[in-house]
């Protein structure tokens, strides 16, 4: 391929970092080559990343074609989580793997958010920046595309495109910046959000191309400022990889199994969730029921277990690889979903919902019946998504699960998910791509 085919695709996390932050940058790595666009990986040297979670297989699916260039970094993220905390174990995006109530972590967010804005992995950029430089000069790339969070990770395009005027850039945000469900925790002092603010802001007007992952973050960036045009902004989703489902793996046929992947912070609030099964426990004792959670749950979920008498009910296993979580998806009857109870929730879409879809599982969500996650389980069929104070409609839906179930233990749909796969959605970056070539 020649220069012009060729894209600096420049990402904090990529294997062996686990979890669903990586995912996307993977599979669009993975499938653009389909499309005649070659693309080089920038990203940070594992052995001085702060990753919440590892998974080295992910390493088998890095083309053995694919450039990967990995760079220095300064992580003061570590060591001030061992300084807190008591041991090297790294936080989640807001916490989400920690308890909240400890004095140690309220140090630590407020650490976080004002000496490290945007935030901690900002001692990446300058590595960042200096490699992309050397490889845009070296290879005569004339397009990027920054793939966040870490939103820092976008600070890179900033500084490239001072330095290369007429440089592509495209911007990919997966989640919100400011707008981000956990920002309030993050006890940021007045002028930290305004530098934070404005940050955010010079990145929107300065880039070429802006993707996200649905239509409600879409509008929650134009927002920021009027002088944005809605055209620069592209929504492609989040997707599945239809070859990471194994054909060997079917649901149970001999216990009716609730499945839940990923972490689960305060403010998912799965109450209405335990109503429910409460109920069913109640008025079909016949029923073998269990609820596995892989991943890290919140303490509020123990309470829950016990005040509801489900300790035999409910099994826990901790992060795994991301083709073990496939499998447990897979031996599943029915997959719960679980939308954080916060200001943008109709805009949030979770990375598992779509692996969901991949699983042909039907999934049973609570959040936004209105949102944006409503709305795909909606089109394509494949689940339902309920609001947390209509427990009776959720009741009935997953009775009927339940009497599906008795009469054929395999639930799984057959829906046209083929939109959110990710070899489509490549194709859709291919063609951002084309555009931007074409200006």
């Amino acid at each position: 391929m020649n220069a012009g085919n060729k894209l600096l695709y420049i990402t904090y996390y990529w294997p062996p970092s686990g979890g669903a932050g990586v995912q996307r940058s993977l599979k669009f790595v993975k499938y653009l080559r389909r499309f005649g666009v070659d693309p080089i990986v920038v990203t940070v040297d594992p052995s001085q990343a702060t990753y919440p979670v590892q998974d080295s297989t992910l390493l088998l699916e890095v083309d053995q074609a694919t450039r990967v260039v990995q760079t220095d970094s300064f992580e003061p993220l570590k060591w001030l989580s061992v300084l807190t905390a008591g041991k090297a174990k790294i936080p989640h995006g807001g916490f989400t793997n920690q308890r909240k109530e400890k004095w140690s972590q309220r140090i630590l967010r407020f650490i976080r958010g004002n000496f490290f804005i945007p935030d901690a992995r900002v001692g990446w950029v300058k590595h960042a920046v200096t490699s992309a430089a050397h490889l845009i000069r070296q290879e005569q790339i004339d397009t990027i595309l920054i793939s966040s969070p870490p939103h820092s990770s976008q600070l890179v395009g900033l500084q490239l495109k001072e330095m290369f005027p007429a440089l592509k850039w495209i911007a990919d945000l997966r989640d919100p910046w400011t707008d981000i469900y956990y920002y309030q925790e993050m006890s940021h002092l007045p002028f930290a959000k305004r530098k934070d603010q404005k940050l955010e802001i010079n990145v929107l007007k300065n880039c070429s191309a802006v993707l996200v992952v649905s239509d409600s973050i879409r509008e929650l960036f134009l927002a920021k400022d009027l002088s944005l045009e809605r055209q620069k902004f592209h929504v492609i989703p989040n997707g599945f990889d239809r070859n990471d489902f194994p054909s060997d793996v079917i649901p149970p046929d001999d216990v009716f199994r609730i499945t839940y992947v990923g972490t689960i912070a305060d403010n998912y609030d799965p109450a209405t969730f335990f109503s429910v099964m409460a109920r069913i426990k109640q008025t079909m004792p016949d029923v073998n029921w269990r609820v596995r959670m892989v991943g890290s749950p919140s303490v509020t979920i123990a309470t829950l277990i016990q005040v509801h008498g489900f300790e035999a009910h409910f099994e826990f296993i901790p992060h795994v690889s991301h083709a073990d979580a496939v499998r447990y998806m897979c031996a599943s009857s029915a997959l719960l979903l679980l939308i954080p109870k916060t200001v943008h929730a109709k805009g949030i879409l979770t990375g598992k919902l779509f692996e969901y879809l991949g699983s042909g599982i039907p999934v049973i969500g609570l959040g936004p019946a209105d949102g944006d996650a409503a709305h795909i389980l909606t089109e394509t069929g494949a689940g339902k998504m309920f609001e947390r104070d209509d427990e009776d409609t959720l009741c009935s839906y997953l009775t009927d699960l339940v009497c599906r179930w008795k009469q054929n233990t395999d639930l799984r749909h057959r829906c046209d998910v083929s939109t959110y796969e990710r070899s489509h959605q490549a194709k859709q970056l291919a063609e951002v791509l084309n555009q931007l070539k074409s200006c």
